[in-house]
């Protein structure tokens, strides 16, 4: 196991909270929370170690030409892909109104 952490440029922090997947069930866990203006804070917990050079790419591939919400974002991955990993993240901006 490893635990992996990024920060990126954000606005404003969302109203909303979001908990996605479910590591129990064999998938991948997203939880975002509203955090601190001006910053997304990401932790990704993941079973694949040596994979910082995959997440750093795909988060920068989701926020290229956005500014994402302020956030706190913890991720449990249980081995996803990038796709599975996006389509949560998506999911989670959904239900916190973000697009």
């Amino acid at each position: 196991m490893e635990t992996l952490s990024f920060e990126f440029p954000a606005g404003q922090p969302p109203k909303g909270r979001a908990l996605v997947g479910c590591v129990g069930s064999g998938d991948l866990e997203v939880m975002l929370v509203p955090g601190e203006a001006g910053k997304l804070s990401i932790s990704v917990v993941t079973s694949v170690n040596g994979a910082a050079s995959r997440w750093q790419n795909l988060f920068e591939r989701m926020f290229d030409g956005q500014t994402p919400p302020a956030m706190s974002i913890d991720i449990h991955d249980f081995g996803a892909t990038p796709g599975v990993v996006r389509l949560r993240m998506e999911q989670g901006f959904e239900e916190i109104g973000h697009d």
